[in-house]
């Protein structure tokens, strides 16, 4: 039998909690649920989860502060619930670590496709297969990547934490380095989605990657920026 993905919801509001879980349920995944950042510690220290339902605005410690800490220890994959207007906390999500969002009030089915969609991409949905591309280890400059586990190591053979979102960027690159990619290219590689006029998701998961590679955000090295075009991948990318 294969596995059910499983999903923690982090809310304070007791119906969308039960809503999500019933609805979610229904389409073949576990649900636990948790009221605050304290529970959802204990759930998280007594199993594992494949991705979290996180809300923004919760009293004591909020979505932000929340999605911080974790990112400092963990990859899951976080999708962040938000109120409709509050476009810079968004920004600030994805800029510290969130996977996705999804504005409130929302159709559940949405949330269940981008969920679906977040499982794909960061590799731990049940149904996902290992193909010879998946399997391939590829270096670059100083560093290792296994696209198969979704592991990227340094020179040190240190592990360093992406999100899901952040390591979908840097496999679209390195399997096509030298060639430009537009921003709408990369969203559509990474996510499957068509950017708005104001969406900023790939330039954020860039800066962020970015960071990670230990660029100088003003000369950058490896990820390059082209005036009007988009960004390329200047280092060359062989097999391990």
């Amino acid at each position: 039998m294969q596995r059910k993905p499983h999903i923690l919801i982090v809310d304070d509001d007791r119906e969308i909690r039960d809503l999500l879980a019933k609805f979610l349920s229904r389409h073949d995944f576990r649900v636990d649920t948790a009221a605050d950042g304290r529970e959802m510690d204990r759930h998280l220290a007594g199993g594992r989860f494949d991705l979290l339902v996180l809300d923004l605005m919760m009293p004591g410690e909020d979505g932000l502060a929340i999605c911080r800490r974790l990112r400092q220890e963990s990859g899951i994959p976080i999708l962040m619930l938000t109120a409709l207007g509050e476009e810079a906390d968004r920004i600030v999500g994805l800029e510290i670590g969130a996977d996705d969002y999804l504005p409130k009030p929302f159709n559940p089915r949405e949330l269940l496709a981008r969920i679906r969609a977040v499982l794909r991409r960061g590799g731990d949905a049940p149904d996902r297969t290992d193909d010879g591309t998946r399997a391939r280890k590829l270096r670059f400059e100083s560093w290792q990547i296994d696209l198969r586990t979704r592991e990227l190591r340094d020179e040190e053979g240190t592990l360093v934490t992406l999100t899901s979102g952040e390591f979908d960027l840097l496999e679209a690159f390195v399997e096509r380095p030298q060639q430009i990619l537009s921003r709408d290219q990369l969203a559509d590689l990474t996510s499957g989605r068509v950017l708005g006029p104001l969406d900023r998701s790939v330039d954020v998961a860039l800066s962020r990657l970015r960071r990670k590679l230990g660029e100088d955000p003003k000369t950058p090295r490896l990820i390059k920026t082209v005036r009007h075009g988009g960004y390329y991948f200047a280092a060359d990318v062989s097999p391990c």
